[in-house]
């Protein structure tokens, strides 16, 4: 049963992936709790702390199928406590008094906190090749329209040509700003925790210091200059960063989404024979897959608040704050999984129709192009004369139709100053692109790596 979409039998493909579901379970929740455990006590061991035959039995029986999980269940809802229950178990599971040694010095979170760490570095890895893979597919789109002549948009509206290079790069050097976000902040959020009650490791006396040293040596965790039991800037950098990651898949799913609208038509999701767009209206050719990653990157957002708000924790422990990280790390991590992994489909599959950006480019009849006939007044009139001039034949055009050609033509302010093969040229897009090839060449030039 799943009643939460990430789980749901019917909806978990468009919410979450198999990988992130796995890597978030609760047999990979308890299993890292294990490994936590594991490591601990062979680290006690080394330095004499634990006998070895307990720290090598519970090393051997750190394995999540040793646990009955509905009874860790049964048990977690009667003493109200997740690691507990844990401990039981395991004493249960090891021969001898071996479990009487495990958790030596250790309090909860330490085991919870560095239990979802090690999660969290294996669901980052997961995001950073999906990443890899949704760069790639754009640096291609970027390479193979670096020429491609189509409308730029302001405020909605045409405003100048650019090419559908420019645009694919724009969302490559976006994602590779992304990509180096996800690895700066590695060395802030992947650090283990191990303090003991209020973070002063004072069960273990002087060799606290060395065994937290040891475990996270043998961990392959950072290890932390103090307690960050309750300081989770860290968590919540790491929810604002994929939220950044998620939000820029989004962002280039709503590019799409909008060039896909029947007016414009310059773009597509991919499609294939049995994709049905309506329930009633056969005819249709809807772009489900950019909304569902738009949809994702909004939940994924809104996110954010919770995890700035579980910075504000109290005193030394704070239970609050660890439930609501529970709620919302793993549905994180899968939503923006998901949205990656949709538009590495959408990219590399994406029709691009030519053919519609070449016929947008003259929908107006030439207004695309005023700036550059402004310019070319303005040598002779000076810029805000030469504004005032083509704003008026513009908005006359606009109002009354006809071409920007003939407007200009017609007009004694412009046709004494400009010639009509200065006209015609001025008002060919193709040749008003600016640098927007050498801005392509400038992104293709850069690398993940």
């Amino acid at each position: 049963m799943g009643a939460y979409v990430i789980d749901s039998a019917l909806f978990r493909d468009q919410f979450g992936t198999d990988t992130m579901r796995e890597l978030f379970s609760d047999e990979t929740t308890v299993q890292r709790w294990l490994d936590v455990e594991a490591a601990l006590a062979k680290v006690q061991v080394e330095l004499g702390i634990i006998p070895k035959e307990a720290g090598e039995e519970i090393q051997r029986k750190s394995k999540v199928e040793n646990i009955d999980l509905p009874e860790l269940k049964r048990e977690m809802d009667r003493t109200a406590h997740p690691i507990v229950p844990l401990l039981r178990a395991m004493k249960k599971a090891c021969e001898g008094e071996a479990g009487e040694f495990i958790h030596w010095g250790a309090t909860t979170q330490d085991i919870m906190d560095t239990g979802t760490i090690l999660q969290v570095r294996d669901a980052l890895d997961e995001i950073e090749a999906a990443y890899r893979e949704l760069y790639a597919n754009t640096r291609r789109l970027a390479e193979t329209y670096r020429d491609q002549v189509m409308v730029g948009r302001s405020h909605g509206q045409h405003a100048l040509p650019i090419t559908f290079g420019f645009k694919a790069a724009g969302w490559a050097e976006e994602l590779r700003r992304n990509f180096k976000r996800l690895k700066q902040m590695r060395e802030r959020v992947l650090v283990g925790q191990f303090s003991g009650a209020v973070g002063t490791l004072a069960a273990l006396g002087d060799q606290g210091l060395t065994v937290q040293r040891r475990l996270f040596d043998e961990l392959g965790l950072e290890c932390p200059t103090i307690t960050w039991h309750t300081s989770r800037d860290n968590i919540a950098e790491l929810i604002c960063v994929l939220a950044i990651a998620c939000g820029t898949a989004g962002k280039i799913a709503h590019e799409i989404f909008s060039l896909q609208k029947t007016d414009v038509a310059e773009l597509e999701e991919p499609f294939a024979p049995g994709k049905v767009g309506s329930s009633t209206m056969p005819h249709k050719r809807n772009p489900p897959v950019c909304e569902g990653v738009i949809a994702l990157t909004r939940v994924v957002r809104t996110t954010v608040p919770l995890a700035i708000e579980a910075i504000v924790a109290d005193h030394e422990r704070d239970k609050v704050v660890l439930q609501t990280e529970r709620e919302f790390i793993g549905k994180v991590f899968n939503m923006t999984h998901a949205a990656v992994k949709k538009m590495i489909f959408v990219t590399g599959q994406l029709s691009v129709r030519t053919e519609n950006m070449e016929k947008n480019l003259f929908a107006q009849n030439g207004l695309l192009m005023s700036e550059a006939v402004m310019m070319g007044l303005s040598d002779a009139l000076g810029r805000q004369e030469a504004h005032d001039i083509v704003y008026r034949i513009c908005m006359d055009v606009f109002e009354k139709g006809g071409s920007l050609k003939e407007a200009l033509l017609a007009d004694p302010g412009v046709s004494g100053r400009l010639k009509e093969a200065d006209i015609e040229r001025m008002l060919e897009p193709h040749g008003y692109i600016g640098h927007a090839g050498d801005f392509v060449d400038q992104v293709l030039a850069n690398s993940l790596d």
